[in-house]
């Protein structure tokens, strides 16, 4: 039963070397700006501060990224280039919402992973 992961983690063995717990701070550290991430994104939209959500959108994707969550990444790139040139406001509830559901699944991923 090979069950769907929403986290691919070779780029991070990669760049970590293979080294177990060179990944495992790696994780670790992503787990934390993962809730920072969701505090600011949405204190930004409640407090619609949209340059801030652009540039937080930004740094998150940089991170999801390297823990293959590409279609996430492409997502927060959306969100970004949208409040950089303020298009679509009405859209952005529903960006970070989205982002916070298929984080949510990763952090739990990755909680796993760390447990392995």
């Amino acid at each position: 039963m090979n069950e769907q992961r929403l986290t691919d983690l070779s780029y991070l063995e990669e760049i970590a070397g293979g080294e177990a717990t060179v990944m495992k701070e790696f994780i670790e550290l992503f787990l934390e700006q993962i809730t920072e991430f969701k505090n600011e994104m949405q204190f930004q939209l409640q407090n619609q501060q949209w340059g801030e959500l652009g540039k937080t959108a930004h740094k998150a994707k940089s991170s999801v990224m390297t823990f293959g969550l590409n279609e996430l990444g492409q997502h927060l790139k959306q969100l970004q280039i949208k409040t950089t040139q303020l298009t679509e406001v009405e859209s952005y509830p529903a960006d970070v919402e989205e982002f916070i559901r298929v984080i949510n699944v990763a952090e739990q991923e990755l909680k796993k992973e760390l447990e392995k």
